[in-house]
């Protein structure tokens, strides 16, 4: 990995660009900043679901990514007064208005589901069958891309009279990776071939938020509150564009 130094810090050249950009944002009087962060600043939790005040021990290169992120982010609130938001989003899934979830390669859980039930991609990996979880696999807290807008827009309004905000943004609800593919197959109607394999390093096993205090200080509330209603709207998306569901 490239290293960049500057008499301020030492640090991987992706962090020298994001310092760059809040430097540049600050020569051009922008006052407000809303990062996407995380739950992977989290690592394995200590307890769930994951609160705002969760201790951080990210478990991934990622998730030390995000973090050092935030840490720069309050450094530059505490000296030069920059106000700033932090959404610690979980996973993020879901489409809206035509817009979808696609990645190539595709390495999202939610889309590899979808394909296979369309039978563009091959069975779903199931990485890790034996995670201290009621069936053994993974458990995730899914969000809609249009509740984390919703949430954006909301913060920036509130960082008009806060000069900082941190908030954890998911259902509060849990799903196994075993329980997606399911209910993927309830949503689609069609079967989803899975395949079980070795845990990948640096999955915990389970990672759920506690949105409470965006909910009670902001009074924001997904749309989207469920697995189902979430899948729905991402296979609506998928099977209507079969050819970029085949990565093509």
């Amino acid at each position: 990995m490239k290293y960049e130094t500057t008499e301020r810090f030492t640090f991987p050249q992706q962090h020298f660009r994001t310092l760059t950009l809040i430097e540049a944002c600050l020569a051009h009087r922008v006052q407000k900043f809303v990062f996407s962060s995380s739950c992977a600043v989290f690592g394995v939790p200590d307890s769930t679901p994951i609160a705002k005040s969760a201790s951080k021990h990210p478990a991934n290169p990622y998730g030390q990514s995000k973090l050092q992120t935030e840490i720069m982010l309050d450094w530059f609130h505490r000296i030069h007064g920059l106000r700033y938001a932090v959404l610690r989003y979980f996973n993020a899934a879901g489409a809206w208005e035509g817009h979808g979830e696609h990645h190539d390669p595709e390495s999202h859980l939610i889309p590899n589901v979808l394909r296979a039930a369309l039978g563009t991609a091959g069975p779903v990996p199931i990485y890790g069958t034996d995670y201290p979880t009621p069936d053994g696999t993974c458990i995730r807290d899914f969000i809609h891309i249009y509740d984390l807008a919703v949430a954006h827009l909301q913060v920036l309004q509130a960082l008009d009279h806060s000069g900082l905000l941190n908030y954890n943004l998911g259902i509060g609800t849990g799903s196994s990776i075993r329980e997606v593919i399911a209910a993927a197959a309830r949503v689609s109607g069609k079967s989803v071939p899975s395949v079980d394999s070795p845990r990948r390093p640096g999955d915990p096993p389970v990672l759920v938020a506690s949105s409470d205090k965006i909910r009670r200080e902001l009074s924001w509330s997904p749309q989207f509150a469920t697995l189902d209603s979430i899948l729905q709207s991402a296979w609506q998306w998928h099977s209507t564009h079969p050819a970029v569901a085949r990565n093509k």
